[in-house]
């Protein structure tokens, strides 16, 4: 098992909930991600999304997208996070997942880049725009890399299709709150917990929850049925308000810091 599996396993074993956020890589620079990453592993952090920007967002909300262009407008290059990853590996442990476009991993080549991504010491991939019908080839190289591979299912996912994309799926199963993008909301889905149950109770895989996540309360509500609670649009916001507001690089990193240990607080509701 990889830093994910063991952690995952470690967690359903305990009866424990995770807290998973999400940091856009190259926000506000490659330098200030690498300390937000070490920043959040000490905060207690179950382990961390790391986004690589992309042109064309797939499924990301406006939040996420403004991110991704002020990343790459600074000129944030595949390359560059690696190497932060890479950095951040000699004092921690916590495991990190790239989501990113498959677009990305097709160009650089799927070989290659999982050899590149594993060296760093990346734990797994999420790829938002990997159809199941797609996926068994990739995830069979991803896993021959020793990676993890966690899929999305969609609360519009029949359960045949929830179950196959299970299957497929490891290190957790990523189960999406809401259909459509990612962002910060008011409400959860009455349905949350009906449909978080009945897919852990199928699978028999640990099971996260994002989209929509973005207070404590909503990681208590999510965690009562899920094993973790994914926050993103919530925590980049804070981190580029702090950027707009002068925070030095000091500052940032104790704005996302904070912010987690927050939401935290739900997984001990």
């Amino acid at each position: 098992m990889n830093r994910l599996e063991e952690t995952m396993s470690s967690l359903v074993a305990s009866g424990g909930k995770g807290l998973l956020p999400y940091v856009t890589a190259g926000l506000p620079n490659v330098a200030t991600t690498e300390r937000i990453l070490a920043a959040l592993a000490d905060a207690g952090a179950t382990a961390v999304e790391l986004g690589i920007p992309f042109s064309d967002p797939i499924a990301d909300g406006p939040v996420i997208q403004s991110s991704f262009t002020r990343a790459l407008d600074r000129g944030v290059r595949v390359a560059d996070i690696l190497a932060a990853v890479a950095r951040f590996r000699r004092t921690h442990q916590m495991p990190i997942l790239a989501m990113l476009s498959y677009s990305i991993v097709h160009r650089l080549g799927v070989e290659r880049f999982l050899a590149r991504a594993a060296e760093a010491g990346v734990d797994g991939l999420i790829i938002p725009d990997l159809s199941l019908e797609e996926a068994p080839p990739v995830a069979e190289k991803v896993a021959q890399a020793g990676l993890c591979m966690p899929m999305l299912v969609s609360p519009l996912s029949g359960p045949d299709r929830r179950r196959a994309i299970a299957a497929l799926s490891t290190g957790f199963v990523y189960y999406m709150s809401v259909t459509g993008i990612t962002g910060e909301r008011a409400e959860l889905p009455p349905e949350l917990v009906e449909n978080v149950r009945d897919l852990r109770a199928a699978t028999g895989r640990p099971v996260v929850v994002g989209f929509g996540i973005s207070t404590a309360e909503h990681v208590r509500r999510v965690c009562s049925v899920a094993d973790g609670a994914i926050i993103g649009s919530a925590l980049v916001r804070r981190i580029m308000e702090a950027e707009d507001a002068g925070a030095s690089p000091d500052a940032i990193v104790q704005t996302a810091a904070d912010a987690v240990r927050d939401w935290m607080t739900g997984l001990r509701a």
